[in-house]
């Protein structure tokens, strides 16, 4: 059961790929240079991709964590089960 959300802001995403080199089960560099995450649901403004969310489970949020607290530009943001942001 999910315990977690991954909240990626892609329009802020710089593509550094510090999440992809991190947590690569989760995050994949795009054909843009920007990140994405792995099996998202996918919120777009017209053409752009907006948000990304991902349900994850208590074993993958250290990795997620990591890659989070590892972003330069603070795009990726976890929220615990009441959807409250906690990183």
């Amino acid at each position: 059961m999910a315990k977690y959300t991954i909240d990626h802001d892609r329009p802020t995403c710089i593509g550094c790929a510090a999440c992809e080199a991190i947590s690569p089960e989760f995050w994949v560099m795009s054909e843009d240079g920007k990140s994405d995450v792995k099996g998202s649901k996918v919120i777009k403004e017209g053409d752009e991709i907006k948000q990304e969310l991902l349900d994850i489970e208590e074993k993958d949020f250290q990795t997620n964590k990591d890659a989070a607290d590892a972003c330069p530009v603070n795009c990726i943001h976890i929220l615990d089960e009441n959807k409250k942001r906690i990183i």
